[in-house]
């Protein structure tokens, strides 16, 4: 089916026309402009009454009053709608606010058709000047007093601020004019004021400060003196009082609370009623404080005391810093200072522990070093009740280098280069190793770092060179070298020359006959991986043997002749081509001699077919000819046969004598001429004669040659006159096939 879309947009652009047309001739009243008018200007200061006049140009049908819808917009936002019969509408805004600055439109909607005006700015200055207000005037430290600043008639988003001069003492964002806020002023807190500021859409307005109220805050005399006795400089080991005091006035004030702090240590909750006490250490030097509080009010005093040790922090130390197994060491505590006006150095007492366990009382140790001594030790040092402990020191034993063991990584291949690793499973890092060859040293190497093997790159050339390698390690100079065993590992040789052999001799193979491939090789380790191919590459077998030598048997056809390689390889991973052999498949003896039968049948076949044919021809001939024979002459011994050939309409006269002729008999041999009787053979002679007649051409077949009839007559010695006609004429040959006599 199809549709004519010509006709049809013709049709739907008629209806689409005749409607708007319609709408519109229904239309009573037509849009032609709106216009947004602001009054008295477009920028105003502060409290200005301000109009928005939107006004209309409309043409309607006369007679008709078509109502008008307004709507008015402040920054795109909805500010109210109003339904009049008007051509204008008025939006007023009474005692303009910054507030109400932004951008503003209008748009008319009369009977479903709507306009807008264009957009105009209304900017409105100034920001009235904040008021701040307080409860009281008069207060004592840590009071609290109610601020409020007002800002009456503001309007939109307000932030006010309350200050202290350059402190800010609190703000608050809020959408009213007016904020009331508890505050807590120190004593310092005397002119106080707040301001405001407004956001607008891209800007923020802030208005003037408002008023300053100077405040009145009564200071808590709360200050705590602090004392320390005997004095801030002490020796480790004396007695230090300290005692905190504030005004007789506050002392029995239930809410006073008075602490003694060091760093970050209170010492003290309650020191208005006692004093602290304590027995200064080295480390007690510092700071101390005393710290006051009342309500939110906190007073402060700080003294700085200094305190002298008593002695200096024992140090312990071992000597030698290295000592192997069976070597002696010594172990010391000593001290570098002490204060001398409190002690003498006799007074000190030293105690030296392994692993927190009592060794020895006093400040000396002497031991072996062995496992038994490994651990961590440190010493004691105490007078006049100090008491103070060295840090830890670790000992540890060092173990003589234990014996070597040398092996390799990965395979040994001769004349690439392999890696040696020596290790020792005992002894004290760090140790030495040495790669010799022969007693050589090649290289060495210092090894620091726990479970790391020495490495070295080593090359051989022939399999036995590979014990001549050792390796020898030291950690304690010549009186702890020690040597590995020689290396043993296998060795691994590449293989050499792969060769190809064929069996039989490829010159002699025939046709389903078994060849033998046999690739050998004069050097290679086992196992070895043989692959034969064909000319074209296609592997046909492959093995993996403990040999040197693989065979494969090929029992072989005619397809099977091409050339021939192999292929060797061990785990040098050297491929290795052997040379190429070219193999010949003949035809099998049977199959020769099948087809030299079928060859001299054929010939016999031939042969005979021929001679049954001649022979049809000679009967035939035969019986169509005349014979004729007479005596050549009177004296002579040859006869005459004639033969005449009615199909020729010719005359074939031979003349037989007893002389040679030049086609001639061999002599019959002995027993034909006992049959014959006689020994005297007489000689044959063939003679062509030959009389051409007049023929018609038209009634004799086209033939070659001449029709020649070869008679041969036998004339025994004294009977050539009685002559059998008939047994001649019997024995006469008629040959109608030879060839043409050449001119």
């Amino acid at each position: 089916m199809q549709v004519k879309i010509q006709p049809l947009l013709k049709i739907g652009t008629f209806l689409l026309l005749f409607t708007f047309t319609s709408e519109e001739v229904c239309a009573e009243s037509v849009i032609k402009s709106v216009q947004l008018i602001i009054h008295p200007r477009n920028e105003v200061e502060r409290g200005t009454n301000v109009s928005l006049i939107c006004q209309a140009e409309v043409s309607h049908r006369q007679g008709s009053n078509p109502n008008y819808e307004y709507k008015f917009y402040r920054d795109y936002q909805p500010l109210n709608t109003k339904q009049t019969s008007s051509t204008d509408n008025l939006y007023s805004i009474p005692d303009a606010r910054v507030a109400h600055s932004g951008r503003y439109k209008c748009t008319v909607v009369i009977e479903k058709q709507t306009m807008e005006s264009n957009v105009k700015d209304l900017t409105v200055k100034g920001l009235q000047t904040p008021v701040l207000t307080v409860d009281k005037l008069n207060l004592r430290e840590g009071d609290d007093v109610t601020a409020v600043c007002t800002a009456e008639g503001e309007m939109g988003s307000l932030t006010f601020f309350f200050k202290h001069e350059s402190e800010e003492l609190y703000r608050m964002r809020t959408e009213s004019d007016r904020v009331e806020q508890k505050l807590v002023l120190t004593k310092d807190t005397k002119n106080m004021f707040c301001y405001y500021s407004i956001n607008l859409d891209i800007t923020r307005e802030q208005s003037n400060d408002s008023n300053v109220i100077s405040l009145h805050i009564q200071e808590l005399e709360i200050k705590p003196n602090i004392t320390v006795n005997p004095s801030t400089y002490v020796i480790e080991g004396d007695l230090i009082t300290f005692s905190c005091s504030v005004d007789v006035i506050y002392q029995n004030n239930p809410g006073l609370r008075t602490n003694l702090i060091h760093g970050r240590t209170t010492l003290s909750l309650n020191m208005t009623q006692t004093d602290y006490r304590m027995s200064a250490k080295a480390n007690d030097s510092g700071e101390y404080e005393c710290l006051s509080s009342l309500g939110n009010v906190q007073k402060t005093s700080a003294m700085n005391i200094t305190v002298k040790e008593l002695f200096s922090m024992p140090v312990l130390s071992i000597h030698p810093a290295e000592v192997f197994e069976g070597e002696l060491f010594n172990i010391s505590c000593h001290i570098n200072n002490f204060a001398s006006e409190r002690i003498q150095m006799n007074a000190i007492k030293y105690s030296i522990f392994q692993d927190k366990t009592p060794v020895i009382d006093d400040k000396t140790y002497s031991g072996t070093a062995g496992k038994a001594s490994n651990g961590k030790y440190m010493c004691t040092a105490e007078a006049k009740g100090i008491f103070k402990e060295s840090t830890m020191v670790l000992f540890e034993t060092k173990v003589l280098v234990s014996k070597p063991e040398i092996t390799v990584d990965g395979p040994v291949i001769v004349n690439k280069p392999f890696w040696i690793r020596c290790h020792s499973e005992n002894g004290s890092l760090p140790i030495i190793f040495s790669l010799k060859r022969n007693n050589i040293t090649l290289n060495r190497t210092n090894e620091f770092y726990f479970h790391k093997d020495a490495n070295f790159s080593a090359n051989i050339s022939t399999p036995s060179d590979i014990s001549s390698y050792m390796c020898e390690a030291e950690n304690n100079g010549r009186v702890s070298i020690k040597m590995s065993d020689k290396l043993h590992v296998t060795v691994i040789v590449p293989v050499e020359n792969p060769l190809l052999t064929v069996i039989p001799v490829p010159g002699n193979i025939e046709e389903g006959s078994v060849v033998t491939l046999i690739c050998s090789i004069p050097k290679g380790s086992p196992p070895i991986s043989f692959w034969f191919y064909e000319g074209s590459g296609t592997a046909i077998y492959n093995t993996t043997v403990q040999a040197n030598s693989s065979s494969y048997n090929l029992t072989v056809k005619r397809q099977h002749s091409g050339n021939y390689f192999c292929e060797a390889n061990n785990q040098a991973n050297v491929l290795i081509k052997s040379n190429i052999v070219t193999v010949e498949v003949s035809l099998a003896m049977w199959k020769k001699a099948l087809i030299a039968a079928f060859c001299m049948l054929s010939v016999a076949l031939l042969v005979l077919f021929i001679v049954m044919r001649y022979k049809a021809k000679r009967g035939k001939r035969a019986m169509a000819g005349k014979l004729s024979v007479k005596p050549a002459g009177p004296k002579s011994d040859s006869l005459t046969l004639s033969l005449t050939h009615d199909t020729h309409n010719s005359d074939h006269t031979v003349v037989v004598n007893n002389k040679e002729s030049v086609w001639s008999e061999r002599p019959p041999d002995v027993a034909d001429q006992d049959s014959l009787g006689s020994t005297n053979e007489g000689d044959v002679e063939y003679t062509e004669v030959i009389h051409p007649q007049p023929v018609d051409p038209t009634q004799i077949p086209l033939r070659k040659g001449t029709d020649t009839v070869y008679s041969e007559l036998q004339n025994t010695q004294g009977a050539s006159e009685h002559v059998n006609h008939q047994g001649l004429l019997e024995n006469a040959e008629l040959n109608h096939d030879l060839p043409e006599p050449v001119d």
